[in-house]
């Protein structure tokens, strides 16, 4: 069963994606804590640094953003790969209009970018880009086909956009006209330069609640569960943003608890546990690090029945299955390595890695296998876009620094 929750008590947002009966995504959040991803905001350049081939800008939100030099491009100089300096491209005090594109993390603040993209119910608006680009999960030739003929008979002022997967099989009428409405909102938001007062936020994402209803619950076999009447009425006015039918597919439960969710309650224990165990016998250990995470399989009290070659494989593919579960519901970012029980032969690693790809395919973050190095460890890149579960609700403990180790 596939499906989400809302809960939604005292003040306090927690969402989860669970599916086959497994809770495969986790966020919580305070009515008072706004998260700033995809917020629109017009800035001011408070320092710029050519060293660093950065800018630093002031949006109102406490840290200033930081803005690289490959983001502050304008559009003409992405179509003529022109490479300037940042100097070259930006002068402090200057006003700009930035989205910010990856939350504040510890001591550094938000990420953002000039070049705006406004997602839709079917199209993301992508006005630095020309393109016309189709979602991959959309495998029919024909409705590829389709969908870009549509785009070329829409696009405006050569202002490209992404179809989104739900935009398969949708009438061309419907498609257009929101390609027109997120125009609309993009003009509302080139408008505001040169305006005062700076900084201001000049358009706000949806909160996190809705942004993940928006991008989750357009697969066909979602349903969502809420224990609160006016956020379940406010998901029911979100109408504009789902494909289908959905008073059906929303249930309010008012008695909906996860904490009496011995399910649920057990895969949020077990993403905060360093040791995973796996069905076999086997076990994988986590560790986050500020500069990547590493994790190590083992096989544990798995000893086999066939041969010590295919008790490794079996224990490395069940770890791989776990391993893109946990990277997604502790939604670990950047650099990911991975020690998998050494293999001798390449095509116990080559099953192995297809495993892992196929798993990877369902996280809408995308992360990438970028290769196997020297020492068999296995290098993964995956989007980070907020902290991780983890830094998310919880602080270092006051004695031991995050370290988990004291002194005898």
């Amino acid at each position: 069963m596939n499906y989400i929750f809302i809960s939604s008590k005292n003040g306090i947002n927690k969402v989860g994606v669970v599916e086959e009966n497994r809770l495969v995504e986790f966020y919580t959040e305070e009515d008072n804590n706004e998260k700033l991803v995809g917020n629109v905001y017009r800035g001011r350049v408070e320092n710029v640094l050519k060293g660093m081939g950065a800018a630093f800008v002031d949006i109102g939100e406490g840290k200033n953003a930081y803005l690289n030099v490959k983001d502050a491009y304008s559009r003409n100089q992405l179509l003529s790969r022109k490479n300037d300096t940042i100097d070259q491209v930006l002068k402090s005090g200057d006003d700009i209009i930035v989205q910010v594109i990856k939350e504040a993390l510890g001591a550094k603040g938000p990420k953002v970018t000039t070049h705006i993209s406004i997602p839709g119910r079917y199209i993301v608006l992508t006005p630095f880009s020309k393109d016309i680009n189709i979602s991959r999960k959309i495998k029919d030739s024909f409705e590829v086909k389709r969908l870009r003929d549509i785009g070329e008979k829409a696009k405006v002022d050569d202002i490209g956009m992404i179809f989104r997967t739900n935009s398969g099989e949708v009438k061309e009428e419907v498609l257009i006209d929101e390609y027109n409405q997120l125009l609309d909102i993009n003009a509302k938001i080139e408008n505001q330069k040169g305006f005062l007062p700076t900084p201001k936020r000049i358009y706000k994402e949806l909160d996190l609640v809705y942004k993940i209803v928006r991008d989750t619950f357009n697969e066909r076999d979602y349903q969502i569960i809420v224990n609160n009447k006016e956020v379940y009425d406010h998901i029911l006015e979100l109408g504009y943003f789902y494909s289908y039918s959905v008073e059906n597919r929303i249930i309010l439960d008012e008695k909906f608890c996860i904490e009496e969710n011995k399910d649920i309650q057990s895969d949020i224990q077990q993403a905060f546990d360093r040791k995973v165990m796996l069905k076999s016998g086997g076990y994988i250990v986590i560790d986050e690090t500020e500069a990547l995470t590493a994790i190590d399989i083992n096989t544990g009290k798995y000893v086999g029945a066939l041969s010590l070659r295919d008790t490794i494989l079996k224990t490395n593919v069940e770890a791989a299955e776990e391993i893109a579960r946990q990277i997604r519901l502790r939604d670990i970012g950047g650099i990911i390595i991975v020690d998998f029980i050494d293999m001798k032969n390449k095509n116990d690693i080559s099953v192995v890695l297809s495993s892992l790809a196929k798993h990877f395919k369902i996280d809408r973050n995308k992360p990438n296998i970028v290769g196997v190095t020297k020492l068999n460890l296995v290098e993964i890149t995956r989007k980070k876009i907020r902290p991780t579960l983890d830094n998310a609700i919880s602080v270092k403990c006051p004695t031991c620094l995050g370290r988990g180790r004291v002194q005898k």
